[in-house]
């Protein structure tokens, strides 16, 4: 039964257009819907925005003149497509590849590091895992921070940090200090930067989704072929001290991306205040818990496919850190060595974009090209070593090569098949949640790969486990629900909420939407 609306007052003004939202919330009775009502100025008469949320679906619908009609015809609820949202691939292109396709390329400063601070490859290792670790765990906050207050105040103050932590980094003097730099700074910089930029992009487009992630991810390849050498003669001519200092300079460029991104008019959610104005417990619990998408946590497709990201996680960057120093090992140059990355970030690009484009023509499910894509990555991590054995620098190559192929086309996919397991609305917090679950595999990946060739004395067995890990996650992907399908589930979605402020009241909640027309025939007349 719907109860009255608000005081008096409010339902005097007949010719005004009266904004009338609900949503779900607690109550001792069970769930009920909340009730508000908004007067806006403007011709038409009275309209109402209903939102029903029921235990086994979502509805939305518009009523106006006692017609309803879906949620996606009301709000646009589609991206764009384009507009504005091609700039905002643009900032993500240069953004990533001032953190991944940086953080790929940390290999040429791993020799230099062993050979003045004099430690071994695992402690050298955990500089670079301490920084990627710190990027995913930190991921959570900035997903939280664009949730509550405004995404590009967030980007643009994770870029401040970012290349903070490099500038810092140029004067260390021992490793602790490139751990709390380079590792704690840069990587919380770098955690504010990622996911905010991903879930800003992938919100701006549909039916291209996975073509703008892909070309926004195909500056890491870029940058990988191009920073190797670049770093190796900044190195070369500065030393590991200025070549770092010039690196914090180009990251302060991350600023500029984040000003590219429109402040959004998001308002607060109501909350319940004590006597004295206080916000209580549960309810801050509450709005902390809806901004960091911990629902999430209790559906088995998001857990599953989580577990798989966190094994690929756990061998996907080792190559990016040791195959540089597998390279000089097994005794080729360093401009060799650097040479084989730049040439692997060359077809990584060519990996994200066919991968992203090919994904969008809708011949395949994308969880299934992300599988074959990903079986195909760890297998080229574990010929890596191999095809260097005879000293073959062309076999190296090669291998090489198609590795960055996958690991580009994989990489494209990994995003684009979230909103089909938790909706477009979600994905800031989700993404968030996924970048802090394999933070642990981030940390622990790389300093393992050092501490199996401190063991055996090349880089063998750290591809083989790397490479392992891979496969390992291709397998988890399989056991999600729908996988041997061959359609596309429909994506899940709930209602959108408007938490601007207004007067609050207590609906039932109704359930279907046959109770959804009663209710607003009653409330007409």
């Amino acid at each position: 039964m719907w109860r009255p609306a608000a005081a008096a007052a409010e339902e005097t003004a007949q010719t005004q257009l009266h904004t009338v939202e609900v949503w779900p919330a607690a109550h001792a009775d069970g769930p009920v819907l909340l009730r508000r009502s908004v007067p806006c100025c403007g011709p038409g008469g009275p309209e109402a925005l209903w939102t029903e949320l029921t235990h086994g679906d979502n509805l939305s619908v518009e009523m106006t003149n006692s017609k309803l009609k879906p949620k996606s015809q009301v709000d646009g609820a589609e991206g764009p497509d384009g507009g504005w949202g091609w700039v905002l691939v643009l900032a993500m292109f240069v953004s990533t590849s001032l953190v991944f396709g940086l953080m790929r390329s940390l290999g040429i400063f791993f020799v230099e590091f062993v050979q003045y601070f004099e430690e071994s490859a695992q402690a050298i290792s955990w500089i670079s895992s301490i920084g990627l670790a710190a990027q995913q765990f930190f991921s959570p906050l900035g997903a939280a921070l664009c949730n509550a207050y405004n995404t590009r105040q967030v980007v643009m103050t994770g870029g401040f940090l970012s290349g903070l932590g490099l500038v810092l980094a140029s004067q260390a003097t021992c490793l602790v200090h490139l751990y709390l730099t380079m590792g704690v700074i840069s990587g919380l910089g770098w955690g504010l930067v990622f996911s905010p930029m991903v879930a800003t992009v992938m919100g701006s487009f549909t039916r291209r989704r996975a073509l703008a992630v892909g070309l926004g991810f195909s500056s890491i390849g870029l940058s990988s072929f191009a920073f190797n050498p670049l770093f190796q003669l900044l190195v070369e001519t500065y030393a590991w001290r200025g070549a770092l200092l010039i690196l914090g300079g180009l990251s302060f460029n991350i600023i500029a991306c984040g000003a590219l991104i429109r402040p959004e008019c998001r308002s607060r959610a109501p909350v319940k205040v004590d006597s004295q104005g206080r916000l209580s417990l549960s309810d801050m619990l509450q709005r902390v818990s809806s901004y960091l998408e911990v629902s999430l946590l209790c559906e088995r497709p998001y857990l599953t496919y989580t577990l798989g990201v966190t094994l690929f996680n756990f061998g996907y960057f080792v190559p990016y850190f040791h195959l540089v120093a597998h390279s000089r090992q097994v005794g080729f140059s360093e401009y060799q060595a650097a040479f084989i990355m730049s040439a692997a970030g060359v077809t990584d690009i060519f990996g994200r974009v066919v991968s992203g484009w090919f994904s969008d023509l809708g011949h395949f499910r994308v969880i299934h090209l992300l599988t074959l894509w990903t079986v195909l990555a760890g297998v080229f991590i574990m010929l890596l070593p191999v095809s260097s054995l005879a000293g073959s620098y062309a076999a190296l190559m090669m291998i090489s090569l198609l590795y960055g192929f996958c690991s580009g086309a994989l990489t494209s996919l990994v995003f684009a098949v979230m909103p089909t397991i938790m909706g477009v609305e979600r994905m800031m917090g989700g993404l968030g949640l996924l970048q802090l679950i394999e933070s642990s595999a981030g940390l622990l990946g790389t300093p393992l790969s050092g501490w199996l060739r401190d063991i055996t004395g090349n880089y063998v067995a750290s591809f083989m486990a790397a490479g392992s890990f891979v496969l390992l996650g291709s397998l988890a992907m399989t056991t999600m629900p729908h996988y041997f399908s061959c359609t596309e589930p429909p994506p899940p979605q709930r209602p959108v909420l408007d938490r601007s402020a207004g007067t609050l009241e207590r609906l039932e909640l109704g359930r279907s939407s046959e109770s959804i027309h009663q209710t607003v025939e009653q409330a007409e007349r």
